[in-house]
């Protein structure tokens, strides 16, 4: 069976991968030049990579891990210690850590957090933990429910102190969903903290090798392309064309190298598209249905990335930190974290400025002044004195609507994978999966997509392969 799917993204190519694997024939268009979506990368004029994100790979990512066994590259994620490592602003250029003993869950996630007393008193880690027992004992549904609170709603409902917010939960919320906790769903927060608690290694950290297009995204292409699928570059969907039922007729393409359109016809049709993307492209005739009409409820939060490229060393850790910056979120040393940028002498932040509401109109130079700024306070010891840290060059990577902006009540406008048009179909981050927005909720929702798919057209069970 073939199927058009638009957007070469982890979802499309997640989609793509498992749709080949049940054995039919799937085609990915995407838009522009480079693969990967939310997770893109380029070159520079001096070959150095830029990325879109900072993009971090969780033990609590199942879907994921076992799409990188199932491509046979998981030698690519570089993990890190099992902990998680904050700046502490009140002493700069010092840091805090949470240290998981290698122990089963929830005993080391629960010594991890007791054994840290830079930044929680005692008082206040028993009343979070009591917090958190009903989300360890209650499950899912416990966690779909508080998506009528914002985090800081949440807390104060459990009595627990404002502190424990600007101590932690600042950081964490921004590190999530690039938003603050008072603007942040507590279902985002509760879930990642329940999979951190419940599994040994889910908050275990890793960093890809390189950078994603070529060390995760090309994998899946040469998967699919292996197995009879297509995967076209600069080839925008335009319109979504229909038949007198509703159902999709074609998909109107552009060939942005040859500099025509064509429709191409399918027997199902994907949007892999990120949701603010795919509301510009709903047919007129759908608009009044409620899968489609809820989406107006989803709309992509700004990120900025910064890459700041620097003439000498400025910390030889090797790890995701927390900067606890009110600009900052979370920032990473690639040139020692990434073997591809790897550099013995010099450093190369990484850096996620969020919120990003205030700055995404700004100026390059202005958001480099204001991270600057921010350093200074970071690496107090590096940029004073005759023999100061210069800055050599950076680049910085604006996306103006990237995941979901994942406030209180978001949880009931998200679509399934099968929509009400039968040989129409979602895949995305933004759509109805258990992981939220992020790179494991991506890959998760373009196999569901692909199971969808395989239902609906599967006749017998003989056709459907392992």
């Amino acid at each position: 069976m073939r199927v058009v799917i638009a957007g070469a993204g982890l979802a499309g190519l997640s989609c793509a991968k498992y749709l080949v694997d049940h054995g039919h024939i799937p085609i990915v268009l995407e838009a522009r030049d480079v693969l990967g979506g939310k997770v893109a990368a380029w070159k520079d004029e001096d070959g150095d990579w830029y990325e879109t994100g900072l993009h971090i790979f969780f033990g609590a990512y199942p879907n994921m891990l076992q799409l990188f066994k199932e491509l046979d590259i998981e030698d690519r994620l570089q993990w890190k210690s099992h902990s998680m490592i904050f700046n502490q602003p009140s002493e700069p250029g010092t840091y805090s850590r949470f240290d998981f003993p290698d122990i089963p869950a929830p005993v080391n996630g629960v010594s991890a957090i007791l054994s840290n007393n830079d930044m929680l008193s005692w008082n206040e880690k028993i009343l979070f933990g009591l917090g958190l027992v009903p989300a360890m004992l209650r499950g899912q549904k416990y966690l779909d429910k508080c998506d009528t609170k914002s985090w800081t709603d949440w807390l104060k409902e459990h009595n627990i102190p404002e502190r424990v917010n600007d101590e932690v939960f600042i950081a964490m919320s921004k590190a999530l969903n690039f938003i603050g906790p008072d603007e942040i769903s507590s279902t985002v927060l509760l879930t990642a903290l329940n999979r951190f608690l419940q599994e040994k290694n889910g908050s275990k950290m890793a960093f890809l090798d390189g950078a994603p297009p070529e060390r995760l995204c090309q994998p899946m292409v040469d998967y699919i392309t292996a197995r009879g699928g297509e995967v076209h570059m600069n080839s925008p969907l335009r319109e979504i064309n229909l038949n007198e039922d509703s159902t999709v007729k074609s998909f109107t393409v552009a060939s942005l190298d040859k500099n025509e359109k064509k429709e191409l016809t399918a027997d199902a049709y994907v949007s892999a598209m990120p949701v603010d993307l795919f509301k510009l492209m709903i047919p007129k005739q759908w608009k009044g249905l409620d899968a489609f009409s809820k989406l107006d409820g989803l709309n992509g939060v700004p990120v900025i990335n910064i890459h700041l490229w620097f003439d000498k060393k400025l910390t030889d850790i090797d790890h995701l930190l927390f900067s606890r910056s009110p600009l900052l979120s979370v920032y990473a040393d690639m040139s020692i974290t990434c073997k591809e940028y790897e550099d013995p002498n010099r450093s190369m932040l990484e850096l996620v400025f969020a919120p990003a509401k205030d700055w995404i109109n700004r100026s390059d130079q202005d958001i480099v002044d204001a991270t600057m700024e921010e350093l200074k306070k970071l690496f107090p010891t590096h940029f004073m004195g005759d023999d100061k840290t210069n800055l050599r060059k950076y680049k910085v990577v604006k996306t103006p609507r990237s995941v979901y902006k994942a406030v209180p009540g978001c949880q009931e406008f998200r679509p399934s994978q099968k929509s009400p048009i039968k040989n129409f179909f979602l895949a995305g981050d933004y759509t109805m999966q258990k992981y939220l927005a992020s790179m494991e909720g991506a890959v998760l929702s373009g196999k569901l997509c692909a199971e969808s798919i395989n239902k609906e057209y599967t006749k017998t069970p003989q056709n459907v392969s392992s």
